[in-house]
C-alpha cells in the first residue's frame, strides 16, 4: 500500500466534478479538523495529507482524485449537549460557569454546545438552563482559547 501525499485540498463535494467515479469517504474525528498534518487510510491506500500553515479540513473536502475515485473525508459526528438558554442572563450564568471549568465550547446561534459530560449535565439541569444530547457533525473542532491566565 503505497503512500500518497497531498499538501492541499482539491475542493469539497458540494461542488465537486465526481462524474462517473467512485466517491469513497474516509471518517475524521472532529479534533483531527484542527490538524494540519494527517495519516488517512482507504480501502486501497494511505494518503498522507500536509496542509499550509492555517489550512483546514471541513466535512466533504476532497483530498484525493484519479480517474477511478475521489477520496473525501466525513467528520464522525460527536456526543454533545446543546444547551439553549432563556434568557441573557442565564446564557451568561451558563458561559461563566463552563468557563470556570476550562471547558471548550462552540455557538451556533442561540445555543451553546459542549461535549458530552454527565457532570455538566447536571451543572445545566442546576441552573434550570434547557438543553438536549444530541449527536452533530461539527464544522470545527472544540479548541480551548489561547489566552494565557493565572489563578491567584
Amino acid at each position: 500500500m503505497a503512500l500518497e501525499v497531498v499538501s492541499e485540498r482539491l475542493g469539497n463535494l458540494a461542488s465537486f466534478e465526481v462524474g462517473r467515479r467512485t466517491v469513497e469517504r474516509v471518517a475524521i474525528a472532529s479534533d483531527d479538523l484542527a490538524k494540519r498534518v494527517l495519516r488517512l487510510r482507504t480501502d486501497a491506500h494511505e494518503i498522507g495529507v500536509r496542509l499550509a500553515d492555517g489550512a483546514r479540513l471541513r466535512d466533504g473536502d476532497v483530498v484525493y482524485a484519479d480517474d477511478a475515485r475521489v477520496v473525501a473525508v466525513s467528520v464522525s459526528a460527536d456526543d454533545v449537549l446543546v444547551c439553549r438558554p432563556r434568557s441573557i442572563a442565564q446564557a451568561l450564568a451558563v458561559a461563566h460557569a463552563l468557563g470556570n471549568r476550562h471547558l471548550p465550547m462552540q455557538l451556533d446561534g442561540d445555543a451553546l454546545v459542549v461535549r458530552h459530560d454527565r457532570l455538566v449535565e447536571r451543572l445545566f439541569a442546576d441552573l434550570d438552563a434547557p438543553f438536549t444530547r444530541e449527536e452533530r457533525t461539527l464544522a470545527a473542532p472544540f479548541r480551548h482559547a489561547d489566552a494565557p491566565h493565572g489563578h491567584a
